[in-house]
């Protein structure tokens, strides 16, 4: 007994490292800069991914539902646009932290011929962009807030959830094991998630890299890949319908 719930646990931790999530939650610890936040964010992702499998587990195993293929194949194809927006999303956030309007204002006087003087003031906008801190104090404030990471969990729940619940299905006895599986499997997949999250969270930490270039290219690069990636699931699943 022992012996399968570490080995279920092990398919939900080897389930997490799918390239997919992996480019979702890189996309979303580079927000942080701090690895216990990062770590927070997993968490969140695994609950919200264990949630999803977990419903269409019951309407599968408990109401005898059929889910067409199809429909999942639909699904995944969200799936590959949130990542294609999770990149593009981040990318804007990016950019836009990094240009600044500044105003500055001054006047000047004015003599008539009459003799009378009057002053002028003018005031004058321009825009540039620079290197800064790509973690600012507004995202600081609202560090608590992981409701992304949990929504994003909750829509990666749907990528390969039929596959899975369609496995238990046809291994297990009853359905109170089968949605048993599917909780050990989700612990698994929070712990996988949670590992990974820290790990990726390391290069954007400022206890280990001071240096701004190099944290600004590794979102870039993570955008991209995450937005390259998306596609890829969308091309794929389109061809099936």
């Amino acid at each position: 007994m022992i012996g399968e719930i570490l080995i279920t646990v092990y398919a939900g931790l080897e389930h997490a490292f799918e390239v997919d999530h992996l480019l979702a939650v890189n996309n979303l610890v580079s927000n942080r800069n701090k690895i216990r936040e990062a770590i927070k964010d997993g968490i969140y992702w695994g609950i919200g991914h264990t949630l999803t499998i977990f419903f269409i587990g019951i309407l599968m195993i408990g109401f005898k539902l059929i889910i067409h293929e199809k429909i999942f194949s639909y699904l995944e194809a969200c799936v590959g646009l949130m990542l294609v927006i999770l990149g593009i999303y981040r990318l804007f956030k990016l950019f836009k932290k990094n240009t600044h309007s500044h105003t500055y204002s001054h006047s000047h006087e004015h003599t008539h011929k009459d003799g009378t003087k009057h002053s002028h003031l003018h005031t004058h906008t321009y825009t540039h962009s620079h290197p800064i801190d790509i973690f600012s104090h507004e995202h600081q404030e609202n560090v608590t807030n992981f409701k992304a990471a949990f929504g994003v969990g909750l829509v990666h729940g749907l990528a390969g959830s039929g596959a899975l619940v369609v496995l238990i299905l046809s291994q297990m006895k009853s359905a109170f094991d089968g949605l048993l599986y599917i909780l050990i499997f989700g612990i698994g997949s929070i712990i996988g998630m949670l590992l990974a999250s820290g790990l990726f969270s390391l290069p954007f930490s400022k206890k280990i890299l001071g240096s701004y270039k190099l944290k600004y290219s590794l979102i870039i690069i993570s955008s991209i890949l995450c937005i390259i990636f998306g596609f890829k699931v969308i091309i794929e699943n389109y061809l099936q319908w």
